[in-house]
């Protein structure tokens, strides 16, 4: 039975989110927000200032505060399709590209963390059925459409514009363009060519390290990458967008016309399925399993961690029962925490050591079919001996951690912060160390109120002590901007 869809979009002056809902459950978050709007699909006019032959890439100035990425395989290719051909031999980085050389460039994948944007010098510019490929010379279909017949027939189609048209360049039929009309394609072409022919002769006058062409914003874009045969409807609460919505469906996706509501009702459109509170939970690392059991993520630099637990459910029957279930239970719900936090890159994935070999087959069989509706590329290893799973999802964007939240400013993203108690011996060391080098007349501890009342009560006869021992007052005072870890000792 398919499965009924619904997407919500909430518009604010600042921010857009968009929420895919699916059988009632919210599976998917998109974020923009006005200052830190995704760059994917953007083209710029880029300046080489640095090249890197060890790496076969070379950095490029395209106006952001980080230089962008651009590998040798990304100038070289002349087909990036779907044509399956590996890319056997690039020529060296310094044959295609020089420091200080101008080059056109289109954003592959956003900055993230300390990264620049990757890039590439194969321009594209999709519609929704097609991608136009203006420097390329061929045409690709996506692997997703099997039906021979189907991928023929839509061949045949472009095929015919390309020559009815006397157009240039490549094309990419995407999944989406199965069972669409020439009328479809026909109309898609045209766009691409009136969009290629605005972002074409913007180049002529762009500048260096400038923005050439800017991908649509997120509402927009909405309709064009999410929109499928199975979805229900897309509610915009912002009577405006609401407008360019229908007006943008009108132009290049007409079949999403009728799907379109404008939400005007006094709950928030989010509070419709509890979108609100999946956001707060997707923050948590803590991730509770309907039979007691509970899954830990952890977000590093180098990958994520997701480390399975039996919690409080103990089974009916025997051990292995319980193990069983509850990783066959978070098989499921990890699929869906990786679509709804956008995890990417590696993913290890710790579930509960089980003895059977049955069941570890049943375990990774249910999160193989968990992914399937997942729009990002995912890849996944056997269960380990140690009952590892490794998966890879393709890093399109931020996570939705990294874009809503920010590196703890006590622990500095360690997730751990240093005792009252550890505070307060540094401190009584410290103190000591600076009585020897300077000699001072008397000492002013400055710290947390939490700090203070410790050397106040349990550690006030260290404190004392230390004050007979150095032969000199010492006071305390609380800082109320002080951290638990902050502390200063004021010479006098």
């Amino acid at each position: 039975m398919a499965s009924k869809e619904e997407i919500l979009i909430n518009v604010t002056p600042r921010e857009t989110r968009v929420a895919v809902i699916e059988n009632g459950v919210v599976q998917e978050l998109h974020l923009e927000r006005t200052l830190s709007r995704g760059i994917v699909g953007n083209i710029y006019k880029g300046k080489v200032v640095r090249v890197l032959p060890g790496m076969q890439a070379a950095f490029v100035d395209i106006g952001l505060d980080k230089n962008g990425f651009l590998h040798a395989a990304d100038i070289a290719r002349s087909d990036p399709a779907f044509s399956g051909t590996p890319i056997k031999q690039v020529p060296p980085i310094q044959e295609l590209v020089r420091e200080g050389e101008s080059v056109f460039v289109q954003a592959l994948k956003d900055p993230i963390g300390s990264k620049g944007a990757r890039l590439t010098t194969e321009l594209s510019m999709p519609s929704r059925n097609l991608v136009y490929l203006p420097n390329g010379d061929d045409i690709g279909i996506s692997q997703k459409i099997e039906n021979e017949e189907e991928r023929d027939r839509l061949r045949g189609i472009v095929e015919t514009c390309i020559e009815q048209q006397m157009l240039a360049g490549g094309f990419i039929i995407r999944t989406l363009a199965e069972s669409a009309s020439d009328e479809d394609i026909a109309h898609d072409i045209v766009f691409q060519q009136r969009l290629w022919g605005y972002v074409s002769s913007s180049m002529t006058t762009a500048k260096p390290a400038s923005l050439i062409h800017e991908d649509v914003p997120l509402a927009l874009r909405t309709m064009r990458d999410l929109v499928h045969d199975n979805l229900e409807k897309i509610r915009i609460d912002s009577r405006e967008t609401f407008d360019k919505a229908v007006s943008f469906a009108k132009e290049f996706v007409p079949e999403a016309v009728v799907l379109l509501e404008y939400y005007p009702g006094e709950q928030p459109v989010f509070g419709l399925y509890s979108v609100e509170q999946e956001i707060e939970n997707a923050m948590q690392r803590k991730v509770m399993l309907k039979s007691g059991g509970d899954m830990i993520i952890d977000q590093t630099e180098a990958m994520t961690t997701i480390d399975v637990n039996t919690g409080s459910y103990v089974g009916r029957r025997n051990l292995e029962e319980t193990l069983f279930k509850t990783n066959l239970e978070a098989a499921t719900e990890i699929a869906h925490q990786m679509r709804l936090r956008n995890l990417g890159g590696i993913i290890i994935i710790d579930f509960i050591d089980m003895q059977s070999a049955k069941h570890k087959k049943q375990v990774l069989a249910a999160l193989e079919a968990a992914i399937v509706k997942d729009r990002v590329k995912i890849n996944i290893t056997d269960i380990s001996p140690l009952g590892l799973v490794e998966v890879t999802r393709k890093r399109t964007r931020e996570s939705l951690e990294h874009t809503m939240c920010e590196t703890c400013p006590s622990c500095n993203g360690r997730g751990m912060v240093k005792t009252v108690q550890t505070v307060c011996y540094e401190i009584l060391r410290e103190l000591l160390r600076e009585d020897r080098q300077f000699k001072a007349q008397s000492y002013t501890i400055v710290a947390s109120s939490a700090v203070v009342n410790l050397l106040l009560d349990e550690e006030a006869s260290s404190l004392a002590d230390l004050q007979e021992f150095i032969d000199r007052p010492i006071s305390l005072q609380v800082d109320t901007h002080f951290l638990q870890q902050d502390y200063e000792i004021v010479l006098a």
